[in-house]
């Protein structure tokens, strides 16, 4: 095998390698004594059959395999002998080949930059950490209560309008038999009058009903119903037991009792605990954050150009993803613009994103690989569960994608992996914490933009030395 280098142009080579026709020769040879052992033919056994008999009738058509495992072997060892390290699939075109002649073929690679990782060890950050007060416990309960509706017993004889509860016994029978089919029949039911939980048409003939009062409600059966009822009349018979309308829930024992817990006390901890859970979870987004930030300041140099373009179309890919389903893309900051296009200054924002992350995931990559970070096989298995629970009812279907498609896989160490190294650099870190309130660490986050929506302080296009 022959490399030789054709260009150089900042992290992009371009090779010739050349595979003589002996080496070509050899391989096929190879590969022929192999299939030569199962091959059946007229006066030999299998494995008999002499070599010139087998190249004479296989060897045009094995060819193609050969070579396509010669130009995998030899492309890999030139990159070893160049100690060129491709950031992504290299492009192989084939030049020139015929039967005993050597096998040519160029190979075009952008490589993996080469670049001195700064002193991490020891970084000066910073830590926002917050508690949940009185007064944000509050606000929080109330709002619990105000998803969480109540209703109180109506007194007097007014009827029933729009939007009360009725507590109702009824029971129904088709109309075309008389017969009374199962689950047509209910005690102290309560239905919310305009909810559309009934059969079509149900609701609103109660409407204008007191207390006491007997209806005879008619309706039909819709068409996509139960097999037996799809499409067909049905009688209700009907008795207005109660009438109540909605309520300010009041935060107590029995509102706490309400949604399973034992007491407001209890209530009160479990909305803390929830609170703390989110706020821990935001300050550790701010010192990820913060991190990057630092770790973005330390280091500049060039980076693969086709691992810039795929970073930023996977982004420019998601957000107009979002946009087409009326979601504010996260990784912009246009106000209330929500127009499905995204312009041309948004793009300009997004490549500066694109070539930031590119450049920490490579630092963080040379960290994690000179420190021999690595994600092991059940931390891996814990992440496919973890995405498995995602689809209650498809987890085989999610373990069987996962086992099957390689890459995807790859798709679920990678953050893994990237964490790992965050939480290295961390434990490294002379980390200082500041006390702040919750409405602070929420608008540091978003002054910050958040993690994942990072301003890169660097120009898209400026070609940095390594």
């Amino acid at each position: 095998m022959q490399v030789k280098e054709l260009k150089k142009s900042g992290l992009n080579h371009e090779l010739e390698v050349t595979v003589t026709a002996q080496d070509i020769d050899k391989r096929v040879d190879q590969r022929l004594k192999e299939v030569g052992k199962t091959i059946k033919m007229p006066g030999f056994r299998p494995g008999k059959v002499p070599l010139k008999l087998l190249k004479q009738k296989y060897g045009k058509a094995i060819m193609g395999e050969v070579l396509e495992i010669a130009v995998n072997e030899t492309s890999t060892k030139a990159l070893q002998e160049k100690d060129l390290k491709p950031a992504l699939q290299p492009k192989i075109e084939v030049k020139s080949f015929d039967e005993g002649k050597d096998l040519t073929y160029t190979m075009s690679i952008e490589v993996l930059p080469k670049f001195d990782v700064k002193e991490y060890k020891g970084l000066k950050l910073q830590k926002l950490v917050s508690k949940p007060d009185d007064k944000a416990v509050t606000e929080a309960l109330e709002k619990i209560a105000a998803n969480n509706h109540t209703t109180v017993k109506v007194e007097g004889k007014r009827a029933a309008k729009d939007g009360d509860t009725t507590v109702i016994h009824f029971k129904g029978r088709t109309a075309d038999d008389n017969f009374e089919h199962p689950g047509m029949e209910g005690d102290d039911h309560h239905l919310k009058l305009g909810s559309g939980m009934f059969i079509p048409g149900f609701e609103e003939q109660l409407i204008g009903k007191k207390v006491g009062d007997k209806a005879e409600v008619k309706v039909t059966f819709p068409k996509n119903y139960s097999k037996d009822l799809a499409g067909r009349d049905a009688i209700f018979d009907v008795e207005i037991k109660e009438l109540r309308e909605p309520g300010e829930a009041k935060i107590d024992d029995d509102f706490a009792k309400s949604l399973g817990l034992d007491n407001l006390d209890a209530l009160k901890t479990a909305v803390q605990d929830q609170m703390q859970q989110e706020y821990d979870r935001q300050s550790k987004m701010y010192l990820k954050k913060t991190l990057m930030d630092r770790l973005d300041e330390l280091h500049d140099f060039e980076i693969p150009a086709g691992m810039h373009d795929m970073e930023f179309n996977n982004i420019l890919g998601q957000i107009e993803h979002e946009r087409a389903h009326h979601v504010h893309g996260e990784n912009c900051d246009h106000g209330d613009d929500y127009s499905d296009k995204v312009t041309d200054k948004e793009k300009d924002e997004l490549k500066d994103i694109a070539g930031r992350r590119v450049r920490l995931g490579l630092v963080l990559s040379e960290i994690g690989t000179k420190n021999n970070i690595k994600v092991s096989d059940i931390e891996l298995q814990k992440a496919v569960i973890a995405e498995a629970q995602r689809y209650p009812g498809q987890e085989r279907d999610v373990f069987d994608y996962f086992s099957k498609n390689r890459g995807a896989l790859e798709t679920l160490r990678a953050p893994l992996f990237e964490q790992k190294v965050v939480d290295y650099i961390l434990e490294l870190a002379d980390v200082s914490e500041k006390t702040v309130s919750g409405e602070e660490l929420l608008k540091a986050l978003d002054e910050d933009e958040g993690e994942g929506k990072e301003k890169s302080k660097k120009p898209a296009a400026k070609k940095k030395k390594a």
